[in-house]
């Protein structure tokens, strides 16, 4: 059985009515599916007139997608996100903070940003004030404040998240990554390290899913409209 048996555009069924439901519109989750499949999705997208958030999308499957779909995609390579179709227009603004550890937590970080940028909202990215070098961070910390949610994407130890729970009356929605050396487990050692944080309230999403982390906040500001 050849891969196109498998995965083929007619496996194809979209959830167009997600938005309306939830608040937030179906995403295409690209690792695993075929560009066939991800051609499918566009196609049906680009004839209702919505706009789609593809996550996900390495470079190698975003060759294989035809010279229109290509034309018509916001691609974001250090996120692996794109945006096909009509994008909102912003609606919010100054609510949510994106505070990442590191630069190498820059991906997870921008993959949230766009996430929320797809929905009408407009995020404030920090990156690089990681405890290491804690000066940085309380460099920024009175910015950060200023903002009702944080998401705050840490990999190593994640104690960017304890430190920031400590320090804000902000909602904390934690990512954590799989950056890191052979004892930070691809990122388990990060998600054991904020679920089990001592400052209370937090809420902590699964390894590199800034996707995720975006949609929660999504749901927050929705609940306040």
């Amino acid at each position: 059985m050849s891969e196109s048996d498998i995965l083929s555009g007619s496996d194809v069924v979209f959830d167009h009515g997600r938005g309306e439901r939830i608040g937030i519109d179906e995403a295409v989750y690209c690792l695993g599916k075929s560009a066939d499949q991800i051609g499918s999705i566009l196609s049906l997208a680009e004839t209702k007139g919505h706009g789609v958030l593809l996550t996900r999308l390495d470079t190698a499957k975003l060759q294989q997608l035809t010279a229109e779909h290509l034309d018509a995609l916001d691609y974001c390579a250090l996120s692996q996100t794109a945006y096909f179709g009509p994008l909102r227009p912003i609606m919010i603004t100054g609510k949510v903070a994106i505070v990442a550890a590191g630069t190498s937590d820059a991906p997870v970080a921008r993959e949230a940003a766009r996430t929320l940028r797809h929905a009408g909202v407009d995020a404030t990215l920090i990156v690089d004030v990681g405890v290491a070098g804690i000066w940085r961070l309380m460099d920024r910390i009175e910015e950060i404040r200023q903002f009702p949610i944080v998401i705050a994407v840490a990999g190593m130890d994640a104690a960017l998240a304890s430190v920031l729970g400590g320090l804000v009356q902000s909602t904390v929605i934690c990512v954590p990554t799989s950056v890191g050396y052979g004892a930070a487990e691809h990122g388990r050692t990060a998600l054991n390290a904020m679920l089990s944080s001592c400052a209370p309230g937090l809420l902590t999403c699964n390894i590199d899913n800034g996707y995720g982390a975006a949609c929660a906040a999504i749901r927050i500001l929705n609940s306040f409209r």
